[in-house]
Parts: structure tokens; C-alpha cells; sequence
């Protein structure tokens, strides 16, 4: 199985690339296929409980919702390494409060750069990116849909103007002239889960690329239906690379990492799990009912108490569900159950550094090399 490593595209007390170069450097020594940042204005986790209070993480990185723009670092980062050959995407960029036309360009450049190594990871995005900035959320998935269709008309129009109605993208004689490299244009990967976005998944993306708040029989079920909407568009089902996007909890005991899971950072980090996920482990999601997780939360509006209260409720069971958690070789266990069912390209971003001892949460990085390494093996 090949593999990519994700990393959080962090402001660091001690510079702006530390995180981000950190990552790399961990991805190269395990052997990755790939490297991965996310395309986000700030964090997913309430910055109320992201301090040193809670996190040891806050030590080295002062404001959780201090993001880097990822075409910029992943730039540097290809010119930086430039005899290196792994991958480089977006995991994800977003369709809402981006211009298709300029997402088009941006990893084209980097597919030049690179010499044909990056890949366009793309999603609707989430509501905390979209709609404090005055971008209209009620409608994501047509938004997504017009995006995807822009960026592919001017990757394939050969120079030529392109005109194209659009309800949200209209092209009136638009141009692109950026070649591809060597008669290729970046791999799309969309992360996708609804009905209607697996369907443009089938018919469109270089391979499904869904975060991981699905377990291995919701993996299963998403990729027949991703493979039955290529058929159905003429294309062959097992072109479309079978990857995920999963998130990692480690330590070098199954004590550290208990300890680790039962703290307000990880319990708070089951807040961008969706409300159906809680109700399988009897519990009700604090943001109420038809609550979508990720792409529904407001983090930065949460106060402390707030957020502490919330997390307090979150089922330990239902982190353990959703996100891969343990010693390396149990963690290898989990990904063989999802192997089982049809991931072939796991992408791992390793939280283990949020929990509240920032010793531990720094020496996860060795049990996650192994578990990188390990997968070689399976």
C-alpha cells in the first residue's frame, strides 16, 4: 500500500515553517508516497480549550487558529526539496470561498514545479471557512459541482477561450494558458460522503478521498457506490485510487495514550464528528440534532466553559470509533480492517500533540514513524 502524511499548516512560536518542514521531514524518513496540508483560515477545535491550560501543544503553538495558506507553503516546500520525489496535494482545498479559476492555476503552477507531483485534493469546505467571511453556505454541494466543472474546462481547453454558464462560475471568454507537464494535469482527489458528492466523485476524481469519520463498513459502502456512479459514467471503477484521510492518536504505551484520549483536547476533537456517529455510541451530539460535524461547526464561537462542557460529554468509545488510536501495532490492526475494505492510499495526520503533556504528545512521533513504516508491510 502506498501512503501520505497530512500535517497542520501551523503558526509555530518559533517561526512560520517549523510545523509544516517538520512534517515533511517525517513523511520522507517513513518512506510516504505523499505529503498533505490542509487548506483552512483557522482551526477546526475550539481555540477556548487549545491553550496551555489544556494543551502542551500551546507551547509551541501559541494560537490554534493561526493558519498558513497551503499553495504558498507547499511552494516553498517544492522548491526547498526539489531533487525529492514525493507528492504533494492539498488535503483538502475548498470550492466556497476560492475561485475555481484560481484553484486551477495554483496547482498547475505546482504541477509544474514539481515536475508532475502535485495532486489537487478538493471538498465543499467547511462552514467555519465560508460564512465569517461572507461566502453563502446554503448551497455547497451545487457550489463544488460548477467548481469542479470550471477548473476542468480550463485545464482542457487547449488555450482556446472558454465561455460556460454557470450559476455561480460564468466564463466569458476566459483563457488559460498554463501547459501541463508532459501532457498531464494534477490528479483531483475529492473528499466526499453525501449521495450527491459521491456521485461527482464516480464521475469525475482520480481517486475518493473522504476524512476519516467513516468506519471501515461506511468505507466499504461509500466506494461501491463512488465505483458504480464510474461505471455508470463510462469509466472504469478501479481507476479511481481507493484513499482516506485518518487521524491518529498514539503513544508508547496503551496508558499514555488512554490517558491522552481521555483529555478536554481529544474529547473537544469529537466535536467535528457528526451527530448520527453519536448517536451510534447512545450519546447526543451538544450541538444538537442533524449536527454535521466538521463542516457544520463554529469552533471560534465557543466560550471555555462552553467547550469544556461539550467536550466532557463526548463517548471516549466514539473517538476510538472514528479516529485510529492506540500503540503502533494496534493502530496497524485498525488499518488492516480498513484495508479489508477496499483503502488502498491512507493518508495519517498524527494529533497525538495536542494532548495535555507536550513531552508525550512529542514523543508520539516515533510510535507513528513505526506505524507509517508498518504499513509497507500489510
Amino acid at each position: 500500500m502506498k501512503f501520505g502524511v497530512g500535517e497542520q499548516l501551523l503558526h509555530s512560536r518559533f517561526g512560520p515553517m517549523v510545523v509544516a518542514a517538520t512534517g515533511y521531514r517525517t513523511a520522507k524518513v517513513a518512506g510516504a508516497d505523499s505529503y498533505w496540508l490542509p487548506d483552512h483560515l483557522n482551526s477546526l477545535l475550539p481555540r477556548a480549550v487549545m491553550t496551555a491550560k489544556y494543551s502542551g501543544s500551546a507551547r509551541l503553538i501559541p494560537d490554534i487558529d493561526a493558519w498558513l495558506e497551503p499553495w504558498t507553503v507547499l511552494g516553498h516546500l517544492a522548491g526547498r526539496h526539489r531533487l525529492n520525489r514525493m507528492r504533494l496535494g492539498t488535503a483538502v482545498t475548498d470550492t466556497g470561498r476560492r475561485n475555481p479559476a484560481v484553484t486551477a492555476q495554483a496547482a498547475a503552477t505546482l504541477h509544474l514545479m514539481t515536475r508532475g507531483r502535485a495532486i489537487l485534493g478538493i471538498g465543499t469546505g467547511e462552514r467555519q471557512g465560508n460564512e465569517p467571511y461572507g461566502v453563502d453556505w446554503s448551497k455547497p454541494v451545487a457550489r463544488f459541482e460548477e467548481a469542479l466543472a470550471t477548473i476542468r474546462a480550463l485545464w482542457n481547453s487547449g488555450g482556446q477561450l472558454v465561455d460556460r454558464d454557470s450559476e455561480w462560475f460564468p466564463l466569458h471568454n476566459a483563457s488559460f494558458t498554463l501547459p501541463p507537464y508532459k501532457g498531464t494535469w494534477p490528479e483531483i482527489w475529492i473528499a466526499s460522503h453525501g449521495p450527491r458528492m459521491l456521485r461527482a466523485t464516480g464521475r469525475y476524481a482520480d481517486a475518493w478521498f473522504p476524512v476519516g469519520m467513516v468506519s471501515p463498513e461506511q468505507y466499504a459502502d461509500g466506494l461501491q457506490q463512488v465505483q458504480s456512479a464510474a461505471d455508470d459514467a463510462n469509466r472504469d471503477p478501479h481507476s479511481i485510487i481507493a484513499a482516506n484521510t485518518q487521524f491518529v492518536v498514539t503513544g508508547r504505551s496503551s496508558a499514555e495514550v488512554e490517558e491522552a484520549l481521555d483529555s478536554v483536547p481529544v474529547r473537544a476533537f469529537a466535536l467535528i464528528i457528526p451527530d448520527w456517529a453519536w448517536a451510534e455510541h447512545a450519546a447526543q451530539h451538544p450541538l444538537g440534532e442533524g449536527f454535521g460535524g466538521f463542516q457544520d461547526i463554529l469552533p471560534q464561537t465557543l466560550d471555555e466553559q462552553t467547550a469544556l462542557d461539550h467536550a466532557a460529554a463526548a463517548p471516549i468509545s466514539l473517538i476510538k470509533q472514528y479516529a485510529l488510536t492506540g500503540t503502533p501495532d494496534e493502530v496497524i490492526d485498525q488499518l488492516a480492517a480498513y484495508r479489508d475494505h477496499g483503502v488502498r492510499y491512507p493518508v495519517l495526520i498524527n494529533v497525538s500533540i495536542i494532548q495535555p503533556k507536550l513531552s508525550r504528545g512529542l514523543s508520539a512521533t516515533l510510535p507513528f514513524i513505526k506505524i507509517l513504516r508498518g504499513i509497507r508491510k500489510m
